[in-house]
């Protein structure tokens, strides 16, 4: 009876160390499969990834490829069709206007003027009022035709003295190529004096503009010639201010 009660008591212990085995690989199995799925949303995340970046590479790639398909037909426009192409689309824009004012009834002028600003409307009254606005330099034969418009515009008609001179010289007074005039018309005092004074404010005028700088006796001579005068006042403009103190020591003898 005692040997199997001993018997007994080592089933009981054996049924408990399997019990204790197997709930131990359930705990290890339970970390290995956590892992596992870790391991599993890591690489899902992963491959997302690297799909977004080659969907970014190849719509990259397709945006350059329209943008080198356009840079190549805009160089093989014109140089100016940039500006053809806006002036032709204000043009169609300004026709379709037109043909809707005339649908309803309405003075395109009119309506124009209504969506044109305080500002826009006192600027170009502006320079309307410029009849011979000063664009700059570009040649000699521009500011010669400009100084001529100026110059003739200047000029008030003589009625009675044009009246005189028909009455004078008649058919004569409108010369043709066969005419020989030089010698025979004497100009009157007026109009030499008239020309005399307007010579003598192109002078001044041009006085202002080209004025000759006065020579100063007891400045230094640091040149050699004339041209060298004029590069040296140039460098002296721009760089004086940096170069003012090795001046004075080279002047000094100071300088290391």
């Amino acid at each position: 009876m005692a040997a199997a009660a001993v018997s007994a008591l080592g089933g009981l212990g054996a049924a408990e160390a399997d019990v204790a085995d197997s709930s131990g690989s359930e705990d290890e199995a339970k970390p290995s499969a956590a892992a596992a799925a870790a391991a599993a949303a890591r690489r899902e995340e992963r491959l997302r990834r690297f799909r977004e970046l080659h969907m970014k590479r190849n719509e990259a790639r397709k945006l350059n490829y329209q943008e080198v398909v356009e840079e190549d037909k805009r160089l093989k426009l014109p140089a100016n069709w940039e500006a053809k192409k806006a002036r032709l689309e204000w043009q169609l824009k300004v026709e379709e206007k037109k043909k809707e004012c005339a649908a309803r009834g309405e003075d395109y002028e009119r309506v124009k003027l209504l969506e044109v600003s305080a500002e826009d409307a006192e600027r170009w009254e502006k320079k309307k009022k410029r009849k011979n606005p000063d664009l700059g330099f570009s040649d000699y034969a521009s500011a010669q035709l400009r100084q001529y418009q100026r110059l003739t515009r200047q000029i008030k008609p003589d009625l009675e003295q044009y009246e005189k001179l028909k009455e004078q010289y008649g058919e004569a007074l409108y010369p043709t190529s066969d005419s020989l005039l030089h010698g025979t018309h004497v100009p009157s005092r007026e109009g030499v004096d008239r020309m005399v004074a307007d010579l003598e404010k192109q002078i001044e005028k041009r006085d202002k503009y080209s004025r000759r700088r006065p020579y100063n006796d007891d400045a230094d001579i640091d040149y050699i010639n004339e041209r060298n005068a004029k590069f040296n006042k140039k460098a002296e403009r721009f760089y004086g201010k940096y170069t003012a103190e090795i001046k004075q020591n080279l002047e000094r003898g100071t300088a290391v």
